[in-house]
């Protein structure tokens, strides 16, 4: 069976949890130090905090921010129910924008439509990796707080400038089929000082310092500590981020095999009458390619041909808005049209030529009666 996704790992992983275990300090310690330290440099920040998801991470943006009841964050429909759940967790109101049934991004038009005076964050996401016009986003925002989900786009570019470094506060995702992987784990991307050090107390039950913090202080009474608001359990652990650090020395080359499966897709399937193949990336950006998405016709039999032909595909994803919890829905026609096409085709760096092959032999027989 060709898989969806796969992790991407080997001796070096096993090696760097290893050595995190036989340290004796498996919690949040220096490894999750040094990563946060190395991943604020790639990603061109001047902080990043290390949490254990990417939900706990869009989570922390919205508390620092200040989002609460009454408040409105606006959150594309097409996207992991993350983005709009953790809207619900702080008691604002999602309101849900349509997307460019394209480029599966954000619809800009859609967002400067449905502003009002209660918008206290946009959530930017980048889907599949490909970079949302950040620019033109700007603008339209003005001064309201822009969150970069960038769950998929741990690489990407925009501008020559990484994703997450160009809102206000970036979101990434290290769940185990990210392109950076490490069974769990997600990070917060900052250049706000008072924002990173609170973000670090929030993730540690709003305690002011962390265990490893204690063990350099150099004065009695160090085990002391000071929580002066309530906050989460969701910090990463040094094994999680011992990981974390070995995948992202392997990442861009990782990345660049992404981009050669994704060129390698559309060479073979474009211009097929009942297939569309994603746009190319504006010139100067880059997209990770987490997600490659095609817009098939036909799209549930040819995902029950391809299991069949033991190629696993998914759909990514079913609108937000069309879900029961978020009660009554807004209509956006373009969203749910193209839900009914979208299939996403195995995409992971281990992936063969002869696999990717496969893949696309199989969907032009679907369609075009060859066995």
């Amino acid at each position: 069976m060709i898989q969806v996704f796969k992790p991407f790992m080997g001796e070096q992983e096993v090696r760097a949890v290893r050595d995190v275990i036989l340290s004796g300090w498996i919690g949040l310690g220096p490894k999750t130090a040094g990563f946060e330290e190395e991943f604020a440099a790639y990603i061109g920040t001047k902080y990043a905090v290390a949490v254990n998801s990417a939900t706990a991470a869009l989570d922390l943006a919205l508390k620092l921010l200040g989002v609460r009841h009454g408040d409105e964050v606006i959150v594309p429909t097409m996207t992991f129910v993350s983005t709009a759940h953790v809207v619900a967790y702080n008691l604002a109101t999602p309101i849900f924008v349509d997307i460019d049934p394209e480029t599966m991004n954000m619809d800009l038009d859609d967002v400067k439509r449905k502003i009002t005076a209660r918008t206290k964050a946009i959530m930017a996401v980048h889907y599949g990796g490909r970079p949302v016009d950040m620019r033109s986003l700007r603008k339209i925002a003005g001064t309201i707080p822009i969150i970069e989900d960038a769950a998929h786009a741990c690489g990407s570019t925009y501008n020559g400038k990484r994703l997450g470094s160009l809102g206000d506060i970036g979101c990434f995702s290290f769940h185990a089929v990210k392109n950076l992987a490490t069974g769990d784990g997600g990070a917060l991307t900052i250049n706000n000082k008072a924002f990173m050090e609170r973000a670090k107390r929030l993730r540690w039950l709003g305690i002011d310092k962390g265990t490893w913090d204690r063990t350099e202080l150099e004065k009695s009474y160090w085990w002391e500590y000071h929580v002066d608001e309530i906050g989460l359990k969701c910090h990463m652990n040094d094994i999680t981020a011992a990981i974390a650090l070995v995948q992202l020395k392997k990442l861009n080359k990782m990345n660049a095999r992404r981009k050669q499966i994704a060129d390698h897709y559309t060479r073979a399937l474009k211009g097929h009458s009942l297939i569309t193949t994603p746009p190319s990336i504006p010139k100067g950006c880059r997209s990770s390619w987490h997600i490659y998405c095609i817009r098939a016709k036909r799209r549930d039999e040819l995902s029950i041909y391809l299991q069949q032909k033991e190629i696993a595909t998914g759909v990514h994803y079913k609108p937000v808005h069309t879900y029961k919890c978020y009660g009554n829905r807004p209509v956006l026609p373009k969203a749910e049209s193209v839900f009914e096409e979208i299939l996403s085709l195995p995409m992971y760096p281990g992936l063969s030529k002869d696999d990717v092959d496969r893949v696309t032999g199989a969907i032009l027989s679907f369609y075009d009666g060859r066995m």
